[in-house]
């Protein structure tokens, strides 16, 4: 349930399950209501997990072995998928099963290369050389490389692997994936690496969403205020973030302000625009789910645009949760999409730019699809 790119661990799992061409079916096995309720609304299938085979020491396969226990029709293919790796690519996914279904091996399993040198440890501390020799050090990179399990996926012929029942059973293959998707998350220390990772290799050109929420103070403008002598706030704002709301409305995408506070200067600004704006809320989260509510909204279909941690409750409640280039770190850390512009200077009119650009893609038809699968070969034989 932790996040990454502003979805849970398990979301970005079922999304790429389900965006791989073979796979017909997402089932997730767990005995917590929270997983379930998440696994529920990004469409998969939940199965009950026994509190027998829910403990830290219960083995993958007894999961496996239940799930299948429980259909009526098997699949000829198993695709077993762990959340903890957070980038899964679904072409590699399909390549493994195109391996597995044309019967090249009865294994694919994701792995990275390393051409590590690796020791070991007896009883006593003494280290000892292990795959390789000690007193002969070529470069790294000319040494074979073993591979090293990233835990993402594993696909196996259902039938070989409920007889065997054991992952790695039969003729196996690996399934070499770069090495940036071969994060496994064990630690704080590794979310944060991932969190780093996906920031710099996710580029976004669109976004499909039918509404944008946005803060004001640190959204629409920077995040200060000119105080005048009476007390009286004003506040510079971008003519660009007014240009891209008008053409936001033109499309028909849904508008709102949500804001903290109760400023004159807010309500001048939402009028201007002609945005619905909603001030002195102290929850956006329930506001903000209300809102979406009343409108019929998928909060999958939903952006919000935030900076700091007053955001944070209303982000986790949509599909798209941006923030702008000088939002607070932990606030960036639960964004899907990080703003290049600051707020105040063209924040909001770059969201909108990526709003209008998912919505010309939407409408733009497709080329028809390239259907052929990898050819066999391109699958490596594990050694």
């Amino acid at each position: 349930m932790r996040r990454i790119g502003g979805q849970t661990l398990l979301a970005r799992a079922i999304e790429s399950a389900f965006a791989t061409p073979s796979v017909l079916d997402v089932v997730v096995s767990t005995d917590h209501p929270e997983i379930k309720a998440e696994a529920l609304a990004h469409g998969a299938t939940v199965i009950d997990r026994p509190a027998d085979i829910a403990g830290d020491t219960s083995s993958s396969e007894s999961v496996l072995l239940h799930a299948l226990g429980t259909l009526d029709v098997l699949p000829q293919i198993t695709v077993f998928i762990q959340c903890t790796s957070p980038i899964i690519d679904p072409a590699d996914l399909q390549g493994a099963i195109t391996t597995v279904a044309s019967g090249a091996a009865d294994v694919s399993f994701a792995v990275v290369p390393d051409h590590g040198f690796h020791w070991t440890c007896d009883e006593m501390g003494a280290a000892h050389v292990s795959g390789h020799t000690a007193a002969i050090r070529p470069r790294r990179q000319d040494r074979e490389p073993r591979f090293r399990e990233t835990g993402a996926f594993y696909v196996m012929d259902t039938a070989g692997f409920l007889e065997a029942e054991h992952r790695f059973f039969g003729s196996v293959a690996v399934a070499q994936v770069p090495e940036e998707h071969g994060i496994d998350i064990d630690t704080e220390a590794d979310l944060e690496l991932a969190r780093w990772r996906l920031a710099r290799t996710a580029p976004v050109s669109g976004i499909d969403v039918d509404a944008l929420v946005t803060d004001f103070d640190g959204v629409h403008t920077a995040d200060t205020a000119y105080l005048n002598q009476d007390g009286s706030e004003a506040v510079r704002v971008s003519r660009s973030d007014g240009m891209g709301i008008s053409l936001l409305k033109k499309a028909g995408i849904h508008l709102l302000i949500l804001s903290t506070e109760t400023n004159p200067v807010v309500t001048a600004r939402a009028t201007k625009l002609g945005v619905e704006v909603a001030q002195s809320v102290s929850d956006k989260a329930t506001v903000l789910n209300q809102w979406i509510s009343d409108r019929g909204l998928d909060p999958a279909r939903v952006a919000y645009l935030g900076n700091d941690v007053n955001d944070l409750d209303a982000m986790h409640q949509v599909g798209w949760p941006l923030t702008v280039a000088d939002a607070r770190d932990s606030v960036h850390a639960a964004a899907r999409h990080r703003l290049t512009r600051p707020g105040g200077l063209g924040a909001v009119r770059e969201a909108a730019d990526l709003i209008l650009a998912g919505i010309r893609a939407e409408r733009t038809p497709e080329a028809t699809p390239d259907t052929s699968e990898p050819h066999p070969s391109e699958a490596v034989p594990a050694r």
